[in-house]
């Protein structure tokens, strides 16, 4: 767990932004403020524009939380140990739940419905996260955090990156060489995939990736298909979950900060967060706000740019 941090601390910047931005992306002066807390472990936000809200998970409570300017903290609704959250092209709120080792999405009168749960006839590990193109296709991360001791009902071999087209039923095996892959994201053109390889450890699972390093790599995509298994640009970094903002950057939850890094992948900056932070998501007025899941607290701070797709 990264150090400490005052509160309403201001940003500390590493860099100049990259050649297409016109300033950096944390304006001078900005600070974090701590919105909600005493919760399990929170993860998974997203910003629904309708309620003006930002939904969020607190996987060992098993439930969804909801936060807004106008009413604070609630509880928004159960789920199995949900981690990443995201929102399909009808705005129908997606959910990987490392309970119930699947992906769900909640449908209009409320009901959920689960949208993939096996490869090959084998149950998934513990989805983590997920990213979703224009045309609905999902990618996404499948870890054993959720697996009792990381091995207990493992059913599939490897901790894979996926692709999934419901519309066409076809499921496939997109990376399987990383480690523990955990956060996922496409850039703003949907031009490259940036996935979050937690690395290796003593006690990993598989012997065999033991000392894979933690790392954020970037891969071109073309058609909404993957060009290559082979990087655009990899650096070593240890990052949890990530998001996007309207000019490319990356935002990557790692160890007591949100590290920047430019879509070529410069670092441009970071965030002290006051708990390790896990996830994010832009929202707010005019997309600018990087809503942060940080352990037991829900943190925010305002930025220069808007996030992808604001």
């Amino acid at each position: 767990m990264g150090p400490m941090r005052i509160l309403a601390t201001a940003v500390a910047l590493l860099g100049a932004a990259c050649a297409t931005s016109p300033g950096p992306p944390i304006p001078e002066g900005a600070t974090v403020r701590r919105l909600a807390t005493d919760m399990g472990f929170t993860e998974g936000p997203v910003w629904l524009e309708d309620q003006e809200a930002v939904v969020f998970s607190d996987i060992p409570n098993a439930r969804l939380m909801r936060w807004s300017e106008a009413d604070g903290l609630s509880e928004f609704r159960e789920r199995e140990n949900a981690n990443g959250n995201a929102l399909d092209p009808d705005r129908r709120l997606l959910s990987c739940q490392h309970g119930a080792r699947n992906i769900v999405r909640e449908e209009a009168d409320g009901s959920l419905a689960v949208i993939v749960d096996r490869f090959m006839g084998n149950r998934f590990n513990s989805p983590n996260d997920l990213a979703v193109q224009s045309d609905g296709v999902l990618w996404f991360t499948d870890p054993p955090w959720g697996l009792p001791e990381q091995r207990e009902g493992k059913e599939l071999p490897g901790h894979w990156v996926f692709r999934f087209d419901e519309r066409r039923g076809d499921l496939r095996l997109v990376l399987n060489d990383l480690a523990m892959p955990n956060g996922i994201a496409l850039a703003p053109d949907e031009s490259r995939l940036y996935v979050a390889d937690t690395g290796g450890h003593p006690s990993h699972p598989d012997p065999r990736v033991r000392d894979v390093p933690a790392t954020l790599s970037a891969y071109a995509l073309e058609d909404g298909e993957m060009v290559s298994t082979k990087p655009v640009w990899r650096v070593e970094t240890r990052c949890d979950g990530m998001c996007v903002d309207a000019k490319g950057n990356v935002y990557a939850t790692g160890d007591g900060a949100v590290m920047i890094w430019s879509a070529d992948g410069e670092p441009l900056g970071e965030i002290p967060i006051p708990e390790t932070p896990a996830n994010c998501c832009f929202g707010g007025p005019g997309g600018r706000t990087l809503f942060v899941t940080a352990r037991t607290s829900l943190y925010a701070i305002e930025l220069r740019y808007a996030g992808a797709g604001f």
